[in-house]
């Protein structure tokens, strides 16, 4: 592998339950997500596109956590990376995993997310490779702890190519240290993403961040991460490492398409702001700069931004402009399936439908379903 995951074709989805009704609330969980996130995000350590990383905090239902991950699986051709935080559990009856919700219950597993259906949508992601980090054990027994029991969490929990990380290991607490910001073994899994790791090499793999991550958690006596992997996805590397910055060296070979997908994604974010201030006129011309930046090699999918162009076009009474902008997307979206290339098919019928083209809107309407059913033969 030459470099880190294709931040354009990846995506993360970061699920955190941290309030309960009948379990004890672990609110650092919610820190967890948040700070994972940042890390993920920053160009000197993945550079993953802000809205390429979901973050669920405190889910309800089921659905809450499953439809983001069916979603990302769906979007990601490279890496699909999933991470869990919060309670763990384990149904009496049947002694399968679950992850906890806000209203679950102690050993009654359909209060919670059966893992076995997470494992599910991994398998059927279009994405070539899976990472899972599971910050949890199986049942909660304090205010302070992850609680549960441990019986090969890893081996339950593996799925075909993908690469699953935990944070304890058998008839072991996962920890949440009282009065510290991260659980423990999130809070040593930043500390190693922000400072890298000193006479290590440039990217990261997977491997490595586990031996890290386990060499910080057993200096401090706390539970030891565990980790099961198929298809040598240990070697994956995943991340930059920040310390190979610190000495004065490249964290890793920023590419011009890096540079081009993070001004893209700034220009995405710095007109939505002026728009959300009413400044909708001057966020136009950042979105067609933000179009130019495009990468040659066609990398940094530019239908988000063109959306949003011809969005703020609309707002702004210039409906043929917007038509063309969409016009421009619907050239490209023959070439992709998801829930963009979807909308901007619908969003084009309705403004072909409402400037009277009914017969061209029922075409790109017959095109949206054919992408969807594209869609559905791509995945394995």
């Amino acid at each position: 592998m030459a470099g880190v995951p294709d931040p354009a074709a990846s995506r993360a989805v970061l699920i955190g339950s941290a309030g309960y009704r009948h379990l004890a609330a672990l609110p650092s969980v919610e820190c967890n997500v948040k700070d994972l996130a940042a890390e993920l995000c920053d160009a000197t350590i993945w550079g993953l596109p802000e809205q390429h990383c979901t973050q669920v905090l405190d889910p309800q239902h089921p659905a809450e956590v499953l439809d983001p991950v069916n979603r990302a699986g769906e979007e990601a051709t490279d890496t699909l990376l999933v991470y869990y935080a919060g309670h763990g559990m384990r149904d009496a009856a049947t002694a399968d995993l679950y992850l906890a919700l806000q209203g679950s219950r102690e050993h009654v597993g359909y209060t919670a997310v059966a893992y076995q259906h997470l494992r599910a949508a991994l398998r059927d992601s279009s994405a070539r490779r899976k990472v899972v980090v599971l910050d949890c054990c199986f049942s909660g027994r304090a205010a302070s702890t992850l609680a549960g029991e441990e019986d090969a969490l890893a081996a339950q929990a593996a799925i075909e190519g993908a690469y699953v990380l935990t944070a304890s290991p058998r008839d072991a607490v996962a920890l949440s240290p009282y009065g510290e910001r991260h659980t423990a073994f999130t809070g040593e899994l930043l500390t190693i993403l922000r400072h890298g790791i000193h006479d290590g090499p440039e990217l990261l793999d997977l491997d490595t961040l586990c031996r890290a991550v386990e060499a910080r958690l057993r200096s401090k006596n706390r539970p030891l991460p565990q980790h099961a992997q198929e298809m040598g996805m240990g070697r994956l590397r995943l991340v930059r490492n920040r310390a190979r910055a610190v000495r004065g060296t490249p964290a890793g070979p920023v590419l011009a398409a890096d540079i081009r997908s993070a001004m893209v994604v700034a220009g995405l974010g710095l007109a939505r702001t002026l728009r959300a201030a009413g400044r909708t006129r001057d966020a136009l011309p950042v979105l067609r700069l933000a179009l130019q930046e495009r990468a040659p090699d066609g990398e940094g999918d530019p239908l988000a931004v063109q959306l949003e162009l011809s969005d703020m076009l609309e707002e702004t009474g210039q409906t043929r402009e917007a038509m063309e902008v969409l016009e421009q997307a619907f050239q490209q979206v023959h070439r992709f399936y998801g829930p963009e290339a979807v909308q901007v098919c619908r969003r084009l019928a309705s403004l072909l439908q409402e400037s009277g083209n009914h017969i061209q809107a029922c075409e790109v309407l017959e095109h949206a379903l054919d992408l969807l059913q594209d869609g559905s033969r791509a995945l394995p």
